[in-house]
């Protein structure tokens, strides 16, 4: 698998500009991820961080899910990875998790993402106020905040992946 990113245009629409540059940073997640084992994927290069690329994904998994079905759609999901009991738990892997999973879950979360923000506009109120803040947001905050999620983890994956096998890159 090859992973394509596209430059967001530079000169769109808001909204056209918001969804490419939050694609651009979740393709980069993904290139980031490519080529390597789940042995690869599931290692924290660096102690005592439990971050890993397959723990990231992961928790990109949980973010998409929390923030554009929980909150923006109102849907009544649960975590997929976490618990009360292990509240960090994306980022807890056994040999057990392989890429393929996380990476379908991803992938499925960002497909019904991509589902719940055709029916709002970027002004539009989340159905749901935020478990830990009891606040609503708008469409556009949340782009704009899942923007500065991926690009901060992005940056996470940019020094594992060194780290693992020297590869580099934007």
């Amino acid at each position: 698998m090859s992973t394509e990113r596209h430059d967001p245009a530079a000169t769109a629409d808001e909204r056209t500009m918001l969804e490419g540059w939050l694609d651009y940073h979740r393709q980069t997640l993904a290139w980031k991820c490519e080529g390597l084992t789940d042995a690869q994927l599931r290692t924290a290069a660096v102690e005592p961080s439990e971050l890993s690329l397959m723990g990231l994904v992961r928790h990109m998994a949980e973010v998409e899910r929390s923030w554009f079905r929980s909150v923006l759609a109102g849907e009544d999901t649960g975590p997929i990875y976490f618990s009360d009991e292990d509240p960090d738990g994306e980022f807890h892997l056994t040999e057990a998790d392989t890429w393929a999973e996380a990476h379908a879950t991803w992938q499925a979360e960002i497909e019904a993402a991509r589902r719940n923000v055709a029916g709002f506009g970027l002004d539009d109120l989340s159905k749901s106020l935020h478990r830990r803040t009891g606040e609503q947001f708008n469409l556009r905050w949340i782009y704009t905040h899942m923007i500065e999620e991926y690009a901060r983890h992005n940056g996470h994956a940019d020094l594992i992946r060194e780290r693992l096998d020297g590869a580099t890159g934007e």
